[in-house]
């Protein structure tokens, strides 16, 4: 008797899984005829990577420019990679 159950219970929770899925494509389709963005949003903007390339240029530290820009720092990695700023001589 509690197989049964199981299996019942196992049947309906993958029919919601299923429905869910038809639900989450449908309302993604409605977006789209509708001019929606539907992806992942844009994570950041170019002007602010821009912003982030003056800074790191001028010397300042990943932290700094994260704080400034809200850009996390793993993300300036990957954009900052190619400046590279000269050390600056001592006096």
């Amino acid at each position: 008797m509690g197989r049964i159950a199981f299996l019942l219970l196992a049947l309906f929770a993958k029919m919601e899984r299923t429905f869910a899925a038809e639900r989450a494509a449908n309302a993604r389709a409605v977006s789209e005829a509708k001019g929606r963005h539907v992806d992942r949003p844009l994570a950041h903007l170019t002007d602010k990577i821009e912003y982030a390339r003056l800074l790191k240029a001028q010397g300042q530290s990943l932290g700094t420019i994260a704080g400034k820009t809200g850009i996390p720092k793993t993300s300036l990695h990957r954009h900052l990679s190619d400046i590279d700023t000269a050390p600056v001589p001592s006096a």
